[in-house]
């Protein structure tokens, strides 16, 4: 089972420069949370000071007792290693094949036998549906494999917590509903708690137990899906609607003159949003273990959130939780 990750008053600055202040959250151990928000708002900067790669100015991030932030290095090193990071672009190495790639942490970081790492690599790249491409470059094959073998190499290690940058980022509409089932599928699999970083609102609709947002250097919500989906604050509508009205500018915010004008000519498009239901794993595959934690969980806290989070909350479980979903086919080699 994956490990609760909790972050309290976390402030992160570039010099002069505020990039987000007094974060606080807790990953639930085991379920999927995503973190949304406009270009430029430090969501990557978030991940790298979760794993200990970026130090921020205030705050911790607790994991099994240690503190990311403060704690002595070779604690935080050893802590390190229950990460798996999938990178944006992949991050692979193009003169290495695809096996190559994924087998790296475990030739850099195990005193493995080759025999061993062969099996490993080879149940992680059958995990993301690459039987048959291990022996090609990186170069050789499509931008959702090369996804797909950033997602594997992540995995080699066993992780207890997954962390994927923008794994969406240069994929079409049918790969990225590829890519979204793989996720519920391999949360299905390994139970590890996941945080996914993503501009994507498909990705957001289907996948998280949990979501989040950052806007203008504050984490404006954290909590049960159903939270961010039925807010009203003005950045989260407008961001999931996908309008330029609201306070999302081209360079993130909008100055208040603007904001003024389009309130006063403003024509109130809002209707009330439907959540679609949660994917569920693919045929075959054991039901989530995080899917029963959760529903525990935010049921515990139902008299702490908002009304329309509370009956959508409701309203979820009343339908029976987990009413079947369309599922996408087995990823297949193409994508």
């Amino acid at each position: 089972m994956g490990i609760e990750v909790v972050v309290e008053g976390l402030t992160m600055s570039f010099g002069k420069q505020n990039i987000w202040q007094d974060v606080t959250l807790t990953l639930p151990a085991g379920e999927v949370s995503v973190m949304l928000g406009p270009s430029g708002t430090g969501k990557t900067v978030f991940l790298k000071s979760l794993i200990g790669l970026l130090k921020p100015q205030r705050g911790r991030v607790l994991i099994n007792g240690v503190d990311m932030v403060s704690s002595p290095e070779r604690d935080i090193y050893e802590t390190r290693k229950l990460f798996g990071l999938m990178f944006q672009d992949g991050a692979l190495f193009g003169s290495m094949t695809l096996f190559d790639n994924i087998a790296f942490p475990l030739r850099e970081h195990t005193r493995k036998r080759e025999s061993e790492i062969r099996r490993t690599v080879m149940e992680r790249i059958e995990l993301v549906g690459l039987l048959g491409a291990e022996g090609k470059l990186p170069g050789e094959i499509s931008g959702g494999m090369r996804k797909r073998a950033g997602l594997a190499r992540a995995l080699v290690l066993d992780p207890q917590i997954v962390l994927c940058d923008e794994p969406d980022s240069g994929l079409d509409p049918v790969r990225t509903a590829y890519l979204s089932q793989l996720l519920i599928d391999l949360n299905a699999r390994i139970d590890a708690t996941m945080l996914i970083v993503t501009h994507n609102l498909d990705i957001a609709a289907t996948v998280p137990d949990n979501m989040g947002m950052f806007f203008r250097r504050e984490l404006v919500t954290f909590g049960p899906r159903e939270v961010l989906l039925t807010s009203d604050e003005p950045v989260v509508t407008q961001f999931l609607a996908g309008r330029r009205e609201g306070p999302i500018g081209m360079s993130e915010e909008k100055d208040a003159a603007t904001l003024a004008a389009e309130a006063d000519g403003a024509v109130r498009t809002d209707v009330p949003r439907v959540i679609v239901p949660q994917l569920e794993p693919s045929p075959g595959l054991p039901p989530r273990a995080a899917v029963a934690r959760r529903r525990e969980r935010v049921l515990g806290m139902l008299d702490r959130l908002p009304p329309a989070a509370r009956a959508a909350i409701q309203d979820t479980y009343a339908r029976g939780a987990g009413a079947p979903t369309p599922r996408m086919p087995a990823a297949g080699s193409g994508s």
